[in-house]
């Protein structure tokens, strides 16, 4: 009898957790889905602009001789760092050098008879001014003066390009800035119109960075830029996205949109004592546009896409979820900013919502699996005790 009587309570308690679960579950059938919440915040959201750049050098130059000779000397290492007007290289002066010196020699003979010539037409002057002389000889000695000194302003003249072409004896390096690998050695015959020069000087500091901006961001770009016609900052990072490898600031933009990507370009420049930006080098910019002072800002996983459009799911006094269509914009970190849809004083979804529709029931972190598993674990331990004393 005993064990009969122990087995109708258990059947009892039994049906009890039943009828626990089914009062939990809604009408569909379906349990409350585990959902995680936060509250809609404010705060402020930067806009930016993010492009892929190439790093382009403001200057390149290739060095080349402006003079024809044997290449002497080689004053640089390879990749090192160059001063403006540092001597790079030296071609054979000696040629140069007697040219300056004959030059100079050709003046000061020119120049002797041409005082002179002078000293002649003063004493021809005073001759004539008592009648002791021809005036024609006066007029002849004066147009020889002349002659002579056109005679000494081109010596002057030659001496000067035979001095500037021993100048250029030494190949001098134009811009500061790192010189790259020589392209001849010691020994070889040089000339103005060698295509690949001795070598080539980068200008790395200050350098830019060319990218390109959708068009239809144009507007919003040119309101916030200074009177200069730039000022924006901007922000280099590496390809990875980990490491910001220099700060600049917006120089302009080209004046014409690409009709076939519907772009136009802008130039950012950049202060690179580092060098940590190399030229043809690609680079991530991120530029800021503008801030967004006090947004309401959402998870990004609280946002939801579908047909609606961009959708959240806003928490519900009585534990159901409403589906609210809102406007999203510019994101900061994990954030995203909401323009239009919500309040500010919404609590939303953002993990769980697979599988939620409109007025779905949810069950928040922390309250358990509900009164249903409650039941079952009561019922489960009074079988035990009546077990027991049976």
């Amino acid at each position: 009898m005993a064990i009969i009587v122990v087995g109708l309570v258990a059947a009892a308690l039994v049906a009890r957790t039943i009828a626990g679960f089914s009062a939990e579950k809604p009408r569909n059938g379906r349990a409350p889905a585990p959902v995680a919440v936060a509250k809609v915040g404010r705060g402020d959201v930067p806009v930016t602009v993010s492009a892929l750049g190439t790093v382009t050098p403001q200057v390149t130059a290739v060095v080349r001789s402006q003079q024809s000779g044997r290449l002497m000397a080689i004053d640089f290492r390879e990749g090192q760092m160059v001063g403006k007007g540092q001597r790079l290289a030296l071609i054979d002066p000696r040629p140069f050098a007697l040219a300056s010196a004959q030059a100079d020699a050709n003046l000061a003979r020119d120049e002797a008879q041409l005082n002179a010539a002078r000293v002649d037409l003063t004493r021809y002057q005073t001759l004539l001014s008592q009648d002791s002389i021809a005036r024609q000889t006066v007029d002849t000695q004066a147009a020889t003066v002349k002659q002579l000194a056109g005679t000494v302003a081109a010596d002057r003249a030659a001496l000067n390009t035979a001095r500037l072409n021993l100048g250029y004896a030494s190949v001098i390096s134009p811009v500061n800035g790192r010189i790259g690998l020589r392209q001849t050695d010691i020994g070889n015959y040089v000339t103005p119109s060698d295509t690949n020069g001795i070598a080539t000087v980068t200008q790395i500091d200050p350098i830019d960075v060319e990218f390109s901006v959708p068009q239809g961001q144009l507007a919003a770009i040119s309101a916030r830029l200074g009177p200069s016609g730039g000022g924006l900052p901007v922000n280099a990072v590496d390809q990875n996205g980990g490491q910001t490898l220099a700060q600049g600031k917006l120089l302009t933009f080209d004046n014409t949109i690409d009709t076939a990507t519907g772009t136009i370009k802008a130039k950012a420049t950049f202060a690179n004592p580092g060098g940590h930006l190399v030229p043809n080098q690609f680079v991530n910019v991120t530029m800021l546009v503008d801030t967004l002072k006090g947004a309401l800002v959402v998870p990004v996983s609280a946002v939801r896409h579908g047909a609606p459009g961009d959708f959240v799911f806003v928490l519900q006094p009585d534990q159901t979820v409403k589906l609210v269509v809102v406007r999203t914009g510019p994101m900061a970190g994990q954030n995203i900013a909401i323009l239009a849809g919500l309040t500010g004083s919404e609590t939303v979804v953002t993990a769980g919502a697979d599988g939620l529709e409109d007025g779905s029931k949810v069950r928040l972190p922390g309250k358990g699996a509900g009164p249903g598993a409650g039941g079952a674990q009561a019922a489960g331990k009074h079988h035990r005790q009546q077990t027991s004393q049976g």
